[in-house]
């Protein structure tokens, strides 16, 4: 175990360490080199002026705000002893799962750039790029031709694979008590029961007013909403990304939830972020890659063919394309149990000094990724900033939603949490739909994987992911699709076959959100 005092100076130099080569320390050099020409700030005193000069003009409050977002994101420190793989992931199976998946991902791309004899990349024709940067703006006129393009994978392929993961300390003649789980995901990792759930997301309570409960017992939601809303504007006038985040708890006002989230997330669209997204745009007229076209392609099965997110095909493709160029993004694979794909040279195979990293950031696109862009298109309609927050939710969130980890927020966890939740506390509805062939999880996997985008009605779903940025964890999901089996259950104890349960659980548009959860979590007996 690591010391607390040890894991404490860890985790300050490395928070120091990223800190140094932000242009946060640089401004707040800047600043402080600005304050010495001030009559108030003293030689005999200096630190402590400057120190109070920062405290006053704001400056101390942004440098807690980024503290707290990097203590978010960063997982705690290891052991010094402990090889660096163990910080992507701790344990050896799940390392080597991911690494078998991701050789999978990489056939299927490389073997569609031979069938189409498509290059990786290439440099765009001048003429071509002045078309896409007059077009920038109205991408989603553009047909092309994507009928030969098939998505990399789907999220039921993804799930194939994690049925099949099996911890290899486990010999076939043991019968640990792991092995009364009966559902499909067969791998022995910690997840919480209600009680530790309920202790969890305790602003949950029956009790306790919410924003998305149309009727509560102990407040008027209207005299909540007010009171809530002002809370809310207070906030937001702190600036205080954790006050920010402990307020998104109970839910979010609509009129403010566009500037809660960005503080949570620490995203405030400088000049020099919005130069960087023009940057990524210039690489993106520049260079057409291959993964522009399963991006195209995705948008066209998904987006635009929902009834609230067609409007945003345009956005979408912004973001996407401009994400797919973004290197900074490959600062994330150092807490993610995945490895970004290299490609090489023509003519180099091999030779690690004529690897890149490709796509530049990384991430392969799969079937249904751009919704998780699309219900930030509601929220954000300036490209630069919706692409900020996007990107910062995607390193911090979900990531975790396709790639293999024993991470409690990870993809294995939730489906494992949902299972556990469902045997444990309706085992005749699991009993009855895995005897019938329609295992739970093969219907509630897209949603978890998705983060119910695309499921949801959007207001609903935004409720949703407030919880999640403000208990900065993914666990609500599968407690929520626990829930829409219970709410659902009298209707699919009737159901004789998979295909008349996913008929029961086809839509979801029309479920609220809230009272599900707080039904399910603090009204089950335990």
């Amino acid at each position: 175990m690591l010391d607390p005092d040890r894991g404490l100076s860890l985790t300050i130099a490395r928070v120091v360490q990223r800190l140094q080569g932000s242009s946060l320390h640089s401004q707040l050099e800047r600043q402080a080199r600005v304050s010495l020409h001030k009559p108030e700030i003293k030689l005999e005193s200096l630190k402590e002026d400057i120190k109070d000069f920062l405290k006053t003009s704001g400056w101390e409050k942004k440098l807690q705000n980024a503290v707290y977002s990097e203590l978010n994101v960063f997982p705690s420190p290891c052991h010094p002893a402990a090889p660096p793989e163990h910080i992507k992931e701790p344990l050896a199976y799940m390392r080597k799962a991911q690494g078998s998946w991701e050789k999978r991902i990489l056939k299927s791309l490389n073997s569609m750039c031979t069938e189409l004899n498509i290059p990786l990349a290439q440099k765009r024709p001048a003429n071509e790029q002045k078309e896409l940067l007059n077009k920038w703006n109205e991408m989603g006129t553009d047909e092309p031709d994507l009928s030969l393009f098939r998505p990399v994978y789907a999220p039921k392929d993804f799930l194939e694979v994690l049925m099949n993961l099996r911890n290899p300390n486990y010999e076939n003649g043991e019968q640990p008590s792991f092995r009364n789980h009966l559902g499909l995901i067969q791998v022995p990792l910690k997840v919480k029961d209600i009680p530790e759930l309920k202790e969890d997301f305790s602003e949950l309570g029956l009790n306790i007013g919410q924003l998305g409960i149309d009727d509560s017992a102990q407040v008027p939601p209207e005299f909540f909403e007010n009171e809530h809303v002002r809370v809310g504007q207070k906030v937001l006038a702190e600036q205080d990304s954790a006050a920010a985040q402990q307020y998104v708890r109970q839910g979010c006002p609509t009129a403010l939830r566009a500037d809660l989230w960005a503080l949570i997330l620490n995203i405030s669209n400088q000049p020099e972020d919005i130069l960087y997204y023009e940057q990524l745009k210039s690489n993106v007229i520049q260079h057409d890659l291959l993964v522009d076209s399963l991006i195209y392609k995705d948008v066209k099965l998904t987006a635009s063919n929902d009834d609230y997110y067609f409007v945003f095909e345009d956005y979408l493709y912004q973001v996407l394309l401009c994400f797919s160029r973004d290197t900074s993004v490959l600062e994330h694979f150092a807490y993610s149990s995945a490895t970004p794909p290299k490609s090489y040279i023509q003519g180099k195979l091999g030779m690690e000094e004529y690897a890149v990293f490709y796509p530049p950031n990384g991430v392969i696109p799969f079937h249904g990724f751009s919704m998780y862009v699309a219900p930030l298109c509601f929220l954000y309609h300036e490209p630069s900033k919706l692409y900020q927050i996007f990107r910062e939710m995607y390193v911090r969130f979900f990531f975790r939603l396709h790639s293999i980890s024993s991470h409690p927020s990870g993809i294995v966890s939730l489906c494992l949490l949902f299972e556990t939740l469902l045997q444990t506390h309706l085992p005749q509805l699991f009993y009855h739909l895995r005897e019938i062939g329609a295992q739970p999880l093969r219907i509630s996997f897209k949603w978890m994987v998705r983060a119910f985008s695309g499921y949801l009605a959007t207001d609903q779903l935004l409720l949703l992911w407030d919880r999640i940025l403000g208990y900065n964890s993914l666990e609500i999901l599968a407690v929520l699709a626990a829930a829409v089996f219970a709410f659902r259950a009298v209707n699919l104890m009737e159901v004789t076959s998979l295909a008349a349960a996913e008929a029961v659980l086809a839509d979801l548009s029309t479920l609220k959100v809230m009272p599900l959860l707080q039904i399910f979590l603090f009204a089950t007996v335990t």
